[in-house]
């Protein structure tokens, strides 16, 4: 299906009011105005203004150079090359390789001149400030994207409470018809997720990190310690009295946790539980003994899912507002 994307619209229109501007003021070349803009326009307001700066560092060091071995040896194709040979390792170990490309541009432009003037130094340099200008004016605004966060942190919720689902009715009735399915869409849901939460941090000069960043996070990390449950619950074919215990404890622990930072409460009762199981009869068979080890690693693993979450913050109210109740 063709599709116009928001950066791609961008950049045509960047294109054009970039040229328009050299035009309208009288630069020579001013295609390349044009040029700079697509290379400045990046998918988050930080890559851009970084792309922008990397730019404007490296046109200046090739005017350096184009000023020093055009003038002092000659306007010659063997010239160029020799510019080149030293431009750019000079941008590599500056880490500005990405202004190759339009620094290499503005060389030329020496030249075809074949003559350094006041006149050309101000000519490129004004094609090189329309073009980032007009590309950060563009980027200056950026699409919100708080509402798919919220979806996705539902959904990652919705997901894990399925999850858990499966382990009390697993727990309850060695139920084996689960497919699975919903584990490979949270680990997808969970990489989507960062990736767009990343991004909005990028959009943002005063932020280094996001609460939906972190919130992502802490889910990947749990998530890591429900895939390492589900395969010690896979393991366990005796069902003991201990086995309903952690089924009520996992169903409570789905219903009435928030995304909010409430995990302290379940570690509490967590803590009881532990203190029961450790007060019950010993086990008198092998299987049985095996089936209790198992759940008891099964509490310690849960302890550790509970601990990352109380280490997060909270959700800000107007986003938790707008969650459907959910799974710590």
């Amino acid at each position: 299906m063709f599709k116009i994307g928001y950066r791609t619209a961008k950049t045509a229109i960047g294109i054009a009011i970039s040229i328009l501007i050299a035009e309208w003021i009288g630069l020579h070349n001013a295609m390349s105005a044009g040029i700079i803009t697509i290379l400045c326009i990046q998918n988050t307001k930080q890559q851009s203004l970084r792309a922008s700066w990397i730019r404007l560092i490296a046109f200046f060091v090739a005017v350096l150079y184009s000023i020093l071995l055009f003038e002092l040896i000659a306007y010659h194709p063997i010239v160029i090359g020799l510019i080149i040979l030293l431009f750019i390792p000079t941008v590599v170990a500056l880490k500005l390789q990405e202004g190759i490309i339009s620094s290499t541009v503005i060389i030329l432009h020496f030249y075809v001149a074949k003559n350094v003037t006041a006149g050309l130094l101000l000519n490129e340099l004004g094609l090189i400030l329309i073009g980032i200008g007009t590309a950060l004016l563009l980027n200056s605004y950026m699409p919100s994207v708080e509402r798919n966060l919220v979806q996705m942190q539902e959904e990652t919720e919705r997901l894990f409470g399925k999850i858990f689902e499966e382990i009390v009715l697993y727990l309850r009735t060695n139920n084996h018809t689960w497919d699975g399915k919903e584990l490979t869409e949270t680990s997808d849901l969970l990489k989507r997720a960062k990736t767009i939460a990343f991004k909005d941090v990028q959009n943002h000069f005063t932020r280094h990190d996001s609460l939906f960043y972190q919130y992502f996070s802490m889910r990947e990390k749990q998530f890591e310690i429900i895939e390492r449950i589900l395969s010690i619950v896979a393991a366990i074919s005796h069902r003991p009295e201990q086995a309903g215990m952690i089924a009520d404890f996992m169903e409570e622990l789905k219903a009435h946790i928030h995304p909010g930072n409430t995990a302290h409460l379940h570690l509490d009762r967590l803590d009881e539980m532990k203190h029961i199981l450790k007060e019950m009869p010993l086990p008198v068979t092998r299987e049985e003994f095996e089936a209790r080890a198992a759940l008891f690693q099964f509490v310690r693993e849960m302890e550790q899912y509970l601990l990352i979450k109380s280490r997060f913050r909270g959700m800000k109210k107007r986003a938790a507002e707008k969650a459907r109740p959910s799974v710590t």
